[in-house]
């Protein structure tokens, strides 16, 4: 196999389950170094050693909640001190609460803003100057379809993705002259465990793995091209 990522180091957060996991493990598979960040120590030990010998890089975990400023420095220093120069920052942690606007509190609606919208912001500024060191960077933004499209009880969630979507974009014109490439993947309903509640686990949605074969996709385009933003649907929802 081509192990088109040999040397490179990528940072995935949320990288414990469904979509972070599956691109995490597609990473390692093409040879990257890769750290998977999550809340829990116990969950990101745990997703280390069973991504642990997939064929490919090294994988390194720390429990680290990204929407605080100190736990993202302490990840990005201890990447450089275990895995070296980073080229790729994967920002998938989010988060879902979904209520009408009545009936969410305060703090739910921080810690999707927290979480979902600042929680980037700061990897990004960690992730920067970092690329400037190595001579180029990717950086390659999960969204969702609801930073588009608005729907009742999706107020924070939606807030949080439409300000991802502009951030995305705006980061791309500030820093596309220093060779830092920023995407963002707008996926609908995925099959994961990521907003229970709103919907049983179903065949009909887009599988984790599709995900990580759009991010394969991007990082395989030729440093002279950027592809900034893609929409992902199931092909067939129910009626």
């Amino acid at each position: 196999m081509d192990k088109f990522l040999s040397g490179r180091v990528a940072v995935v957060t949320g990288g414990t389950r469904g979509i972070g996991r599956a691109i995490a493990e597609r990473l390692l598979r093409e040879g990257a170094s890769v750290a998977i960040c999550g809340r829990s120590g116990e969950t990101v030990a745990r997703a280390v050693k069973e991504l642990t010998g997939t064929t490919g890089g090294t994988v390194f975990g720390e429990a680290a909640d990204i929407s605080k400023p100190e736990d993202v420095r302490r990840l990005f220093q201890s990447v450089d001190q275990r895995l070296g120069g980073l080229r790729i920052l994967i920002n998938n942690a989010g988060l879902g609460i979904f209520r009408r606007v009545a009936d969410m509190t305060i703090g739910e609606w921080h810690r999707m803003i927290d979480l979902n919208l600042s929680g980037v912001f700061y990897c990004c500024r960690e992730a920067l100057p970092r690329f400037n060191n190595s001579g180029e960077g990717y950086i390659i933004n999960i969204s969702s379809l609801a930073g588009k499209n608005a729907f009742s009880g999706g107020a924070g969630y939606n807030a949080s993705k439409f300000g991802l979507n502009g951030f995305s974009e705006a980061m791309m014109l500030d820093h596309r002259y220093d060779n830092v490439r920023v995407s963002c993947i707008m996926p609908g309903s995925v099959d994961t465990e990521f907003g229970s509640g709103r919907g049983a686990q179903s065949e009909w949605k887009i599988a984790p793995e599709d995900v990580a074969e759009v991010v394969m996709g991007l990082l395989r385009m030729p440093q002279r091209t950027l592809v900034s933003r893609v929409e992902m649907r199931p092909l067939k929802p129910p009626k």
